[in-house]
């Protein structure tokens, strides 16, 4: 069975979910951006970086939100790995247990690189394809984190916050997406720093989620 997404209600959740991603990025808050399926990972690592927020690209690690103090202590040991690579102190090891600690930093570098900036828990999460990405979804959902998802046919919307239907099987729809959440969160950025200078940290928990926009528009 073929199911139409009706691009009228891609561009109503495309508009929502920026106004709250402007919102929460604005009263400076963390938006943690998932997205690890193969035609979504580079697009995911590179708006988020380019907007600045923490991301997941390969692999979504049980308890990244639900156990947070582990990940952070995670990240403190692949901080360590990368001053012990960089000096020479490594040199000190056998050639066993440089291998070792090697593939102990790739490892950790490729499932927490992304992550580096997430000194606290997000107040939003942004996904590509819920489905794909459930356990992140479940461990938002727990915490009350808001979840702006890009979803297909195949997935619920009502285990979204602010669903943004549309094709998240392809590259470009992906990107499009992408390209627009992360220029809201760089609006967002822009607005604080034009009129305040300074943001105090969790102000966006005060923020409502947009209402839903006029069928008629």
């Amino acid at each position: 069975m073929i199911h139409i997404i009706d691009v009228r209600e891609t561009v109503r959740g495309l508009i929502r979910a920026r106004k709250y991603l402007t919102q929460v990025a604005g009263g400076g808050s963390l938006i943690l951006f998932v997205g690890t399926k193969r035609q979504a990972a580079e697009t995911v690592e590179r708006e988020s970086s380019r907007c600045g927020m923490p991301f997941v690209s390969d692999r979504w690690l049980g308890g990244t939100l639900t156990n947070f103090r582990t990940i952070r202590s995670r990240l403190t040991r692949l901080e360590e790995l990368e001053r012990l690579r960089a000096g020479e102190e490594l040199q000190a090891y056998s050639k066993k247990m440089q291998s070792a600690l090697n593939r102990e930093y790739r490892k950790m570098f490729r499932n927490l690189n992304g992550m580096r900036t997430m000194n606290r828990l997000p107040e939003c999460m942004v996904v590509i394809d819920p489905r794909k990405e459930h356990n992140a979804i479940d461990e938002a959902r727990k915490l009350g984190i808001t979840t702006v998802a890009l979803i297909d046919t195949d997935c619920d919307p009502d285990l979204v916050d602010l669903p943004i239907p549309g094709n998240d099987d392809s590259i470009r729809s992906i990107e499009i997406v992408m390209q627009q959440l992360a220029n809201a969160v760089l609006e967002g950025k822009a607005n604080a720093a034009a009129n305040v200078g300074v943001v105090p940290e969790g102000a966006a928990a005060a923020y409502t989620m947009p209402a839903d926009e006029d069928k008629d528009a």
